[in-house]
């Protein structure tokens, strides 16, 4: 565990002072219970604590970001940004589930990828951080790795609605998604779909669950939309 510790520290460009502390975030509930230990060694608790924090960045990021915002809609934003399909895709980005104590049975259907797992590690990881290095420290950490690209991440989490608010506006064919392949043991499967406006294919898609691979297909459809949108606009401005 102490190699991996090192490689995860590597990885997040951040150096615990107390060791303990990173492995602290990255024992789940379920080797906790597994080794018999008290409750208060899972992560849980900085779990907690990575919420509020994260909670409070991320609400003077959009608060500064967007001046003129209304309350309500910088609420919803927040929202998109901090919930659990959000903080999961960060966690892939940095393979966090890589890092997790795991107990065996909790491993052994695929909760090293679940996005429930790995969202609250996430938030463990910045209530450690919190913890070691001060509010400064935790800030940074959220900023490089979860408020990094905003406009991109949004689009993916929202491409299923944006793409079928478009669909319905600019097509009379309507917006399917079909699966064309399902592999792997049921812990650890990976499915293909497409998105299809009518019978033409406008973008595939893969994930670990079925709700997954079709916004991934949506999120390449948008893009192909997109890009056949945009010469149009270029040729009209000639």
């Amino acid at each position: 565990m102490n190699r991996k510790i090192s490689e995860l520290e590597e990885v997040i460009g951040y150096h615990f002072n107390q060791k303990q502390l990173l492995k602290h975030a990255m024992t789940h509930s379920s080797y906790a219970n597994e080794k018999r230990w008290e409750k208060t060694r899972n992560n849980e608790r900085l779990e907690f604590l990575g919420d509020a924090v994260l909670e409070l960045v991320t609400s003077d990021f959009l608060y500064q970001k967007h001046l003129k915002m209304p309350e309500g809609e910088l609420t919803k934003k927040r929202a998109g940004l901090v919930c659990e399909p959000s903080l999961a895709y960060c966690a892939e980005e940095i393979c966090l589930g890589e890092y997790l104590l795991l107990g065996k049975g909790e491993e052994a259907t695929g909760g090293r990828f679940r996005p429930s797992v790995t969202s609250d590690a996430m938030e463990a990881l910045i209530g450690a951080i919190y913890l070691d290095g001060g509010f400064a420290n935790a800030k940074e950490f959220i900023h490089r790795f979860i408020l990094n690209d905003i406009e991109h991440k949004q689009l993916f989490y929202d491409s299923k609605t944006i793409l079928q608010e478009i669909v319905q506006s600019r097509y009379e064919e309507s917006l399917t998604y079909e699966l064309l392949k399902e592999e792997g043991p049921d812990h650890n499967k990976c499915f293909e779909v497409r998105a299809l406006v009518g019978t033409a294919e406008i973008g595939r898609g893969t994930g670990r669950t079925k709700k997954g691979a079709e916004q991934a297909a949506a999120y390449h459809g948008l893009l192909e939309l997109r890009n056949a949108v945009e010469p149009d606009k270029t040729d009209e401005e000639e």
